[in-house]
């Protein structure tokens, strides 16, 4: 009897039935119309049972599959691709509810397609997740409908498929490839002429015309009777780490996605960079405390390592411990290294309170303070006002995104370097910062 479960009515079934209970009543009024609609209830009697018939035939079968990638790939679209083929002897057509993942929230999941007599058929249609984990995928239903269109028979496939999603690897690949084929200027990436030379000394030599005399080491000269200058050769393996705040200012949502997984995502594609500039990545995630700590090296798994640590933080929702930080990075990074701080800063007092810390951390490291700006308010700003109270509103937005220009100004004052960004812009403005730096040798 395991048959009955893939019996399924299809409308077009209740419509006949809803004519033929039109017609017992219209005979009620008309009697001689009365065997005539028991000749229409006999005929669709015998229709379901070919329609039954057609799609339950033992050498009838119909097979389908989900295909997703090995992993997704946090806020961006993601092809899942569905493959079928008919082994029926006349067209059918189908109808393809796919159980998604409950972080979706999608109830309505529907697909609707027609393939020909012994024929096969490839789709795909997107999803794109905003959180990272483990998404579930539940049946992949089938529903098959013959040409008569009165019954339909349900297959069920790949039952319990999971995909983990990991930080965007997709934006990783997509600015690798520019880098490779020169199209970073038409993203933000511009170059930037180095001004003077690296500090790394490399030897003591003859000047030669052409040599620059600001280079010239008079001591040596001295001791020699003629021009020596000092050579230089370029640094190498600078020491990068990205500091992700993972507390609850970072849940803050754009487009779906936390400001934590921008700032994520965003570790990710820099730290591929940093790497091919032939310089050491590193990063950490804190709150309460440090964690999900990766050492800056430069070896062939150092990305692997900082993806599988990328997907495993979470917000915890405390307000974040910079004293913490300072202390961390104080007894753990002994060598001077460029700091890529991802946090949110809304208002100047805020900033104060952390100014201590973060100018402890700016007199032995390279400091940059990446934070957000808020996209919300600049709609507010920029919409008409209507009425008082829309008046009000945008004066407080003004407000609260002059100081957002403060907090930028409050920390150039003391030597620190800053990004205010929007979240979409968050990658490239960061691959900017540390382009610039590392162009202009002040590392």
């Amino acid at each position: 009897m395991k048959w009955l479960n893939k019996i399924y009515l299809n409308n077009f079934f209740f419509y006949v039935v809803m004519a033929i209970l039109l017609c017992f009543i219209t005979a009620q009024f008309f009697p001689s119309l009365y065997n005539a609609t028991w000749l229409v209830v006999y005929a669709a009697i015998g229709f379901v049972v070919l329609d039954f018939l057609l799609l339950f035939a033992t050498n009838q079968r119909f097979t389908a599959s989900r295909h997703t990638p090995e992993k997704f790939s946090n806020g961006d679209e993601n092809p899942v691709t569905i493959r079928m083929e008919s082994g029926y002897s006349f067209p059918v057509d189908i109808k393809v509810i796919d159980e998604i993942p409950f972080q979706f929230q999608v109830r309505d999941f529907k697909l609707n397609r027609k393939i020909a007599s012994n024929e096969k058929d490839t789709f795909e249609y997107m999803l794109r997740p905003v959180s990272r984990g483990e998404y579930h995928f539940g049946r992949l239903n089938i529903y098959v409908s013959s040409p008569l269109h009165l019954v339909c028979r349900r297959f069920i496939f790949d039952e319990g498929a999971m995909v983990p999603t990991y930080p965007s690897y997709i934006q990783l690949r997509k600015y690798d490839l520019m880098a490779f084929s020169n199209r970073l200027f038409q993203y933000g990436l511009k170059k930037i002429r180095r001004i003077g030379h690296t500090m790394e000394f490399e030897q003591i030599k003859e000047y030669v015309s052409g040599d620059d005399i600001r280079t010239i080491n008079w001591k040596a000269t001295a001791k020699k009777n003629q021009l020596m200058v000092n050579q230089f050769q370029d640094e190498r393996s600078q020491t990068v780490y990205m500091a992700i705040d993972k507390g609850r200012v970072m849940k803050m949502p754009f487009n779906g996605l936390s400001l934590l997984d921008y700032a994520i995502n965003s570790t990710l594609v820099l730290s591929n960079i940093i790497l091919k500039k032939q310089d050491k990545a590193g990063m950490f995630a804190f709150s309460k405390k440090v964690e999900n700590r990766v050492a800056a090296e430069r070896r062939s798994s150092q990305m692997q390592r900082i993806l599988e640590n990328l997907y495993n933080i979470n917000t915890n929702f405390f307000e974040s411990d910079f004293g913490r930080l300072y202390t961390d990075i104080k007894k753990n990074i002994t060598q001077r290294s460029l700091i890529l701080l991802y946090t949110n800063f809304e208002t100047l007092d805020g900033l104060k309170r952390q100014l201590p810390y973060l100018k402890g951390i700016a007199h032995s490291h390279m400091l940059v303070v990446v934070f957000f700006e808020n996209v919300e308010l600049e709609q507010l700003i920029n919409s008409d006002s209507k009425n008082i109270q829309d008046v009000y509103d945008q004066v407080i937005a003004e407000k609260l995104a002059f100081e957002k220009r403060l907090i930028v100004n409050e920390l150039k004052k003391y030597g620190i370097h800053s990004v205010l960004t929007k979240p979409e812009n968050l990658t490239i403005e960061s691959i900017n910062k540390y382009l610039e730096i590392k162009s202009r040798g002040i590392l």
